[in-house]
């Protein structure tokens, strides 16, 4: 079964919309040692939430890993990804709106801040889902 994941984007500097306009791209420059941990664990099949950070703070759209960890030619001896775009969520999921529901609160994401890339629980996958569908 594959594993599902969260990475987190700065929607100033990328959004959801640039990865379904550029339909595949490496995911690089993460370099928070457990970010990058989790990163190398990541492959191809695993299911991805894409989060919007900064201002938004919503999980916004759905990814999948099409080439899981490699090192790039560029010799930043940093691990990347390839993503592709599967979809966007029919109504975002603010971090608000998960930090009501009593049964994430040991998820990373509402404990870690600082982590770019992090595991999801499969019963944080199923809610997450659940809200963007108005559940």
């Amino acid at each position: 079964m594959a594993d599902r994941w969260l990475i987190k984007t700065d929607p100033s500097r990328y959004t959801f919309d640039d990865l379904v306009e550029a339909r595949r791209v490496t995911w690089r420059d993460v370099t928070q040692p457990q970010s990058l941990a989790h990163l190398r664990r990541m492959r191809r099949g695993d299911e991805v939430l894409v989060y919007h950070a900064g201002s938004q703070r919503a999980v916004v759209g759905l990814a999948r890993v099409r080439k899981g960890a490699y090192l790039p030619a560029d010799d930043s001896g940093l691990h990347v990804v390839d993503l592709a775009p599967v979809g966007e969520l029919e109504q975002p999921v603010t971090l608000k709106a998960l930090r009501g529901v009593e049964a994430l609160s040991g998820w990373a994401l509402l404990r870690v801040p600082r982590l770019h890339v992090m595991p999801v629980p499969a019963g944080a996958w199923r809610k997450v889902l659940r809200l963007a569908r108005g559940n």
